[in-house]
C-alpha cells in the first residue's frame, strides 16, 4: 500500500519533529515536507503538487496557517488540511474551517490520536480535539442558529458530527458544491451576525 503524503508546518523546532517522527512511525502515513513557515511550504507544494495532507500550525512567522491552507488549496485542491494548534478561540477555528481544513486538533493530541486523526481525514471525516468540536457544537447551538435556514441547520448538525461534504451530500441527496455553498454562508451568518457574541460567549 502506498503510503499517503503528508506536509507539516509548524515554527517550533522540537515540535515539527516531534510530529515529523510520529507521522513517519505511522504504516500509513510519510512525511515528504516538514517545514518552519508557510511560505516554504507553499513553495514546495507547488512545485511537487504530491501533498495529499497538510498538518499545519495557526502562527506562523510570516503568512499565518489560515492564509496557509487558503494558498495551498488553491494549488492542490484535493489537499486535506488539519490544524494542529494551542489557539481554541472559536474566532481561529470558525476562520480555519472557512478556509478549507477538513479537522483541528489541540497540541496536547497523542501520538495514537494524531495518527487517527489523519486516518479520519483521508477516509473523508473531520477530525477535531474533543473539547474543539464541543465549541463547534455550542456555536451551532447560539441563539444566532435561528437565523439559519432549516436546510442550514440540517447541514450544520451533520457538520458537527463530523460527516464528510460528500457523505453530507449523499445523505440529503444534494450535489457537493450545493453542500459547500451553503456551508459558506453558514459561516458567513454566523461570523458576521453573531460574530461578538460567539467570541465573548466562547472565545
Amino acid at each position: 500500500m502506498t503510503k499517503k503524503r503528508v506536509v507539516i508546518i509548524e515554527d517550533n523546532e522540537h515540535i515539527l519533529e516531534a510530529f515529523t517522527d510520529i507521522v513517519n512511525s505511522s504504516k500509513n502515513f510519510t512525511v515528504i515536507g516538514a517545514f518552519s513557515s508557510g511560505e516554504k511550504a507553499i513553495s514546495f507544494v507547488k512545485k511537487t503538487k504530491q501533498t495529499e495532507i497538510l498538518l499545519v500550525d495557526i502562527q506562523l512567522e510570516g503568512i499565518n496557517g489560515i492564509e496557509t491552507i487558503k494558498k495551498i488549496k488553491r494549488i492542490t485542491p484535493t489537499v486535506l488540511p488539519i490544524v494542529i494548534s494551542v489557539h481554541e478561540n472559536s474566532k481561529y477555528i470558525f476562520n480555519a474551517l472557512c478556509a478549507g481544513a477538513v479537522g483541528y486538533l489541540n497540541k496536547n493530541t497523542s501520538p495514537k490520536e494524531l495518527i487517527n486523526a489523519l486516518e479520519q481525514a483521508h477516509n473523508g471525516g473531520a477530525p477535531m480535539s474533543s473539547n474543539i468540536a464541543r465549541k463547534v457544537v455550542e456555536s451551532f447551538q447560539s441563539p444566532h442558529q435561528n437565523e439559519l435556514s432549516e436546510r442550514e441547520n440540517e447541514i450544520l448538525n451533520l457538520l458537527a458530527k463530523g460527516k464528510s461534504y460528500a457523505s453530507i451530500a449523499d445523505e440529503l441527496f444534494l450535489s457537493i458544491n450545493t453542500i459547500k455553498t451553503h456551508t459558506r454562508n453558514i459561516y458567513e451568518k454566523l461570523q458576521v451576525n453573531s460574530k461578538k457574541e460567539i467570541i465573548d460567549k466562547f472565545g
